[in-house]
């Protein structure tokens, strides 16, 4: 708004001082202050309201207002209702550094200037960017993306001063407001996105809203744009892809108008959404393609054959063949009859993207498939150096179960599971084949384990955790019942930590010294509490065979 709307309004009481010839200035926002130098506080645009506290003597107007003029400020409304009429000395300063003064009648409280000014701005700012939306949306519907989420958030930060970020269901930043501070951090963006992922699942219509510390966030989901409404729609097909728009603010107290735009900016970037995943297509395919030439036992030549065709899509410019890693991931409700396939393979693709990348372009190196109740993701790694097998080199299950776990347990809210299998990499054609089977095994491996979200590695199918999964729940019960069971009673009634003390014997490949240090016990101790363990179980803990026998029950368990 401009300082001449100000004197229009009667219910203002404002009078001018001075600056008549300033009065096309923009109004950004308004500030009362009395303190002798407030330009901390300042952003520049302001109206700034002041009592004249500050003032103590005629020397003090001088530099109170050549502060306001350096911060940038739009002009200065003085009150009346504590000296009367306003201070020569501070008309004079105004006059000399060309800062429009305006003099506040004492019967109006400062408030209702603040009011007003607030609501007025507000309502121009919502009005000139919902005009900017609705053209980047024209824009963006009827051609090429105009600039994507980013720059609409961007529009957000200069127009309605919001802080606002785009990020997938497992946290992962897509696009972010670059304007008023630092980038969101890697961890509150997963706790922005385990929120948003929990209130979805209890139904709660958007938006959420949560606070970390003192700072308030309010996040808007972003459904696809094509979707079909329909209202028996299970929000499990789709809570573990969406994307969310997360505004640092508290909108439980906003207009409806406000409301709709930010809707509106929620539906803009919807449509970018679908066009990558429109774009995924021909990365589908080609990971389609090639699972049933591998799973129909075709020949090698006519496997490597369809990965040259695909090498080239999802690592332009690569000059030699890449290795490839599979990855199975597989997402199972308690009833429901969502169809998992499709669930797994969305979930899958912003899985596989490293966490610490932005923007949505990184997963356009993937290329994931699905059958029936799992989604098979085919990854290209750039060919490893000849110093190395390629086990050391692409996607490691540990680190990929750390970066999404969180967030995706609040989305499978007590029902759901999600479990990933990852194989080694290979070079050929000839090493895809068993590599799909791996990356199968290591799956189910890893749903033999507690959580809702476990991975598994091909690391670990050399050991004897690739049995573990095969043995029959009847059989592991009675296995670890009838070594575990005299323990924990025992435990029960005496609090005599028999249990901890034998996994950290083992854990310590029974050394005594090391074991007590790890348990701050002397060895005396440590020695009393495996000689009771050795009496209750009829078991002896410097046997081999024993001390396996207990390594697999404290498995099972």
């Amino acid at each position: 708004m401009r300082l001449r709307a100000l004197l229009d309004t009667d219910a203002l009481g404002l009078k001018l001082l001075g600056g008549e010839e300033e009065l096309d200035r923009t109004v950004r926002g308004v500030m009362t202050t009395d303190l002798r130098d407030p330009s901390r506080y300042l952003s520049g645009g302001e109206l700034v309201l002041t009592g004249l506290a500050w003032r103590r003597n005629a020397a003090d107007s001088e530099p109170f207002v050549r502060l306001l003029v350096q911060a940038g400020v739009a002009a200065l409304a003085a009150g009346e209702a504590e000296m009367g009429d306003i201070p020569e000395d501070l008309v004079l300063a105004c006059t000399r550094h060309r800062l429009p003064l305006f003099a506040v009648h004492e019967s109006v409280a400062f408030a209702t200037i603040t009011e007003h000014v607030v609501r007025q701005v507000s309502g121009e700012r919502a009005g000139d960017l919902a005009a900017v939306v609705d053209r980047h949306r024209r824009m963006m519907t009827s051609g090429p993306a105009g600039g994507g989420p980013d720059v609409v958030l961007d529009l957000l930060g200069s127009d309605l001063d919001l802080r606002a970020w785009v990020l997938s269901p497992t946290g992962r930043l897509i696009a972010g407001s670059m304007e008023g501070g630092p980038a969101l951090p890697a961890d509150m963006c997963a706790k922005l996105a385990a929120e948003h992922l929990s209130a979805a699942r209890t139904g709660r219509r958007g938006p959420h809203r949560m606070a970390m510390g003192s700072t308030p966030y309010s996040l808007f989901p972003i459904r696809s744009s094509g979707r079909s409404p329909r209202a028996s729609r299970d929000v499990r097909e789709t809570v573990l892809s969406d994307w969310l728009l997360a505004v640092e603010a508290d909108a439980s107290d906003w207009p409806e108008e406000r409301l709709d735009l930010l809707q509106g900016v929620t539906q803009l970037i919807a449509v970018e959404r679908d066009r990558r995943d429109a774009a995924r297509t021909v990365r589908r395919r080609l990971a389609q393609e090639v699972l049933e030439l591998v799973q129909t036992g075709a020949a090698p030549a006519e496997i490597a054959a369809r990965l040259r065709v695909a090498g080239p899509v999802l690592l332009p410019g690569l000059g030699a063949a890449p290795h490839w890693q599979v990855v199975v991931a597989r997402v199972e409700w308690e009833g429901g009859e969502t169809e998992p396939g499709p669930i797994a393979q969305s979930l899958l693709e912003e899985i596989l993207v490293d966490p610490l990348a932005t923007g949505p372009e990184p997963s356009d190196r993937i290329a994931v498939a699905h059958t029936g109740d799992e989604a098979i993701a085919l990854v290209p790694l750039p060919a490893v150096s000849s110093e190395h097998d390629g086990s050391e080199a692409g996607i490691h299950a540990d680190a990929l179960l750390e970066s999404i776990r969180d967030a995706l347990s609040a989305g499978l809210d007590g029902d759901g599971r999600v479990t990933l299998g990852v194989s080694a990499a290979v070079h050929s054609a000839e090493g895809l084949r068993g590599a799909l089977e791996e990356a199968r095994h290591a799956r189910r491996v890893a749903a033999a384990r507690t959580g809702r979200v476990c991975a598994a590695g091909h690391q670990e199918l050399a050991s004897h955790v690739l049995l573990l999964p095969f043995v029959p729940d009847d059989v592991r019960r009675a296995f670890t019942a009838r070594l575990l069971d005299p323990l924990r009673d025992y435990d029960r009634r005496h609090r005599a930590e028999l249990i901890p003390t034998l996994e950290a014997f083992l854990d310590c490949d029974g050394s005594w010294t090391r074991c007590a240090t790890r348990l701050h016990l002397h060895v005396n101790t440590l020695r009393y509490r495996v000689g009771r363990i050795e009496q209750l179980t009829s078991r002896d803990l410097s046997r081999l065979e024993d001390k396996l026998d207990f390594f697999l029950a404290l498995r099972m368990s």
